[in-house]
This record gives structure tokens, sequence and C-alpha cells, in this order.
């Protein structure tokens, strides 16, 4: 977590880039929520976002103003040296959810249960994060900002806590913690005033990459230069995750085989499920308590319409990832029986943009259980009907825990055996049970 120095910083950059929230007397509501203390409305985080970029919010006028982004290329520089060097709190932004006053707000984060719609949350998450780095590469100068910032990988979300109460405020801070020449790693941390104090919620760690006004090719970002021994330790931190990213992308099972201990894991899988009563190899019984991994599916499909776009003219990012958490967590809960809570995202790959007007076809797999959790993987592609080509954006990998133990899920194929232990890696990632 951030130490209380830095949740206390306060740059001209940043405070740039606040506007006022207004709340009213609520026992939800943080006592520092109140007027005459500027604070960043989540509701105006994609507002700020569109004013840097130059989009419009009506969509003719947005067509237009991405297609006249063009001639801001002669703003980039062609080495990062070029570039200020920054430290971290440049970028330090804090974000507030009022959502125990404002009730109208609240109505769009609400569930049937009475709880957060955490697929919102994964929405502001990801805005968030493009505006940390914005506020990174921030230029005073420029009216508009020539960098096509946009998420490249979501790292992990730990959460802290499974309740999240949909009448209690919450507030969003976070920083760029790592920076490479064209990428950035951003570091956020929601917590949730209740019973007079903020807990913390959850933390997120965002890949960002920076590319050229059009997001054709990469561009440069400026430095980071750790400002005093905590700020080089989390630059540390950084440079850490990246090596690990590196290394489970090498390791990966769609580059090499798995490991020997893996192989006796696959092999017991397949021996647990032979028919004693028959010498073949063909003969497969489903253990007890057991599902197969063919039947733990569950699919859907998205119309990609312009309301979903992002500032670049793409489909935006949090969008996805709300659209394959629903579906993620609506496998988990037919699959255990009964309502599971989020215990990790991790390694969201964005492969490919999604383009508007594409149809998007996802796909929810549980590929690993162990206990009362479930792991599930959510495969997303745009299908065109008319070459009937289908291409993969985005893989989602969730952590759910249930309230009561699940059945096993037990592969038949060779390729649902390499799920199961791609399943078993995210899991012990993240639990590490």
């Amino acid at each position: 977590m951030l130490s209380s120095r830095f949740l206390l910083l306060r740059s001209a950059a940043a405070s740039s880039l606040t506007t006022r929230c207004l709340c009213s007397a609520n026992q939800g509501k943080a006592p520092d929520m109140k007027e005459g203390n500027p604070l960043l409305h989540v509701s105006n985080v994609r507002n700020r976002l569109r004013e840097i970029v130059g989009a419009s919010t009506n969509w003719s006028d947005h067509k237009h103003a991405m297609a006249d982004r063009a001639s801001l290329s002669s703003m980039l520089v062609t080495s990062q040296q070029d570039l200020p060097a920054r430290s971290m709190k440049h970028s330090f932004l804090e974000v507030h959810l009022p959502l125990g006053s404002e009730p109208e707000l609240r109505e769009k984060y609400l569930t049937f249960h009475n709880s957060v719609r955490f697929g919102r949350i994964l929405e502001d998450l990801d805005s968030l994060a493009v505006l940390i780095s914005y506020s990174h590469t921030y230029n005073p100068e420029l009216k508009r900002s020539p960098l096509s910032i946009v998420t490249a990988l979501v790292d992990k979300i730990d959460m802290r806590q499974h309740a999240i109460y949909p009448d209690c405020d919450i507030k969003f801070t976070g920083h760029v913690t790592w920076v490479g020449k064209t990428s950035i790693e951003a570091k956020m941390h929601m917590s949730q005033y209740h019973d007079g104090a903020y807990a913390p919620i959850l933390d997120a760690t965002f890949v960002m990459v920076a590319r050229d006004p059009e997001n054709k090719r990469a561009a440069f970002v400026n430095p980071l230069k750790p400002d005093g021994p905590e700020e080089e330790e989390i630059f540390k931190e950084g440079e850490a995750n990246k090596s690990r990213r590196v290394e489970l992308s090498t390791a990966s099972l769609l580059k090499v085989a798995p490991t020997d201990d893996e192989r006796k894991i696959v092999h017991g899988l397949f021996l647990n499920t032979l028919d004693t009563k028959t010498v073949s190899f063909r003969s497969r019984i489903l253990p007890p308590n057991s599902i197969w991994m063919e039947d733990a599916k569950l699919k859907g499909l998205e119309i990609c319409h312009p309301q979903q776009r992002n500032i670049f003219n793409r489909i935006f990012g949090g969008f996805l990832m709300r659209k394959a958490y629903e579906l993620g967590w609506a496998n988990a809960c037919s699959f255990g029986g009964c309502r599971p809570n989020l215990v990790a995202v991790d390694d969201i790959l964005f492969q490919k943009p999604v383009e508007i007007g594409s149809l998007l076809l996802l796909s929810s797999q549980v590929c690993y259980t162990q206990e009362n959790y479930i792991q599930v993987r959510v495969h997303s592609e745009v299908f065109d009907p008319l070459t009937r080509q289908h291409n993969t954006t985005n893989v989602f990998h969730f952590t759910f825990i249930s309230d009561r133990d699940v059945p096993n899920i037990v592969p038949q194929t060779y390729g649902e055996s390499m799920l199961f232990l791609d399943g078993k890696r995210h899991f012990n990632q993240t639990v590490g049970l």
C-alpha cells in the first residue's frame, strides 16, 4: 500500500486535473468530502481524458476529432532523453466515488443483491489508469496530448476485502510506479469509508503503453526519476514486476511443454478417469464429485456500439473487462451453486483493439478448482460475419471463492489439460495455497 506520505501528495499537475465534489451529510460519507475541498469526482475522469486528447461526446464530431489527431505527430519527440523526468508525485491522483451521498450514481453501481457491481469498478480503474499515465506525461504547453495511451495489461488486482457497501463513499488513489521507454506501470488502491474510517478494498496494477496520435506505432514517455528511498523501493518493485512478466511469458504453455511435475498431474488426472472394469485407454468415467471441463462453459455475445467507445474510437477496455467479469462470475455462480466472491484478477492481456461495430464473442471456462476456489478463464474474440474470421482480442483470468466446497473440474483432452495447468498456475500465483 502507499504510505501516508503518498496519500497526502498533491502535485501541481494532479491539482489541475481535480474538480469539486459536493456531498450531503450521510452515514457513508467520508468527512473530507465537504464543500470547498477540491476532489476529482469519478464521473469527471473520462471528461478530463476527452479534454486531454481532444475527443468529443458527439459521435460524428468524435470521428472528425480522431481523424484530425494525425496532425499532432510533429509534437512527438525522437528520443526519451528529450522529455523531462518526472517523480511519482507528478502523477498522483485521488478520485472519489460518492455512493454514500449520490443516490442516482449509486443506482448505476447497485446489484440486485444490494452489493456493488464489480464490473463498474473495473471500468473506473481502467479510466483512472489512463488518466494517471497522462498526468505523468502532462505538458502544460500543449492544448492536446499527442500520445495515445491505452491499456496493455492488467497485471493483477488483489481483493483485500470481499464486502463493498453500496451506500458508502469510495476513494481511489494511484500514481505511476515504473516507466520503460514506451510503457508505464500504474498502481491504484481502492478504499471505502465505513464505521468512521477508510478501509482498504483492493490493490491494482495496470501496464499502459503509449502510441502515436493515430495509435499506429510506439511513442516515448517521460522517464521516471524516483525521489527519495521510498520511491526508489517502489520503482524496484516495478522492475521486479517487469522481470516476472517476462519470465511468465517465456514459460507459457503455448510456447513450452509442461514441467515434469505438471506432466505427472495430467497423467494422474487421466488415470483417475479410466474405467477399471475395462482395459482400455478410451473408456473414461467421471470420478465422484466431479464435472467434465466441457460441461463448465458459459458463452455470450456483444454487439459493439459507439456508446461503448473509448477516447480513441475503439471499444473501451473497461467495458470489455466488465462484460468478461460478469460472464465469468455467472459461470462460477452456476458451477458452485451459490454466489461467489472475487479473490483476484490477473494477467488480462489486451492483444488487439476491438473496433466499433464488431461482434464480440465471449467464452467463459472453469479451468481449475481447489476446495472452495474456482478459477475461471474468459476468452474474447471478434467475429467478422462477412469473412467468417475469428481473432482473439483478450484473455481474462478470475479467481473466485465460494462459501462451500465445489466439484472438481476434470479435463478430457490434451488441450483441456493445458487449460487446467494454466488455471492452476494462475491460481497458485494469486492464492498460493
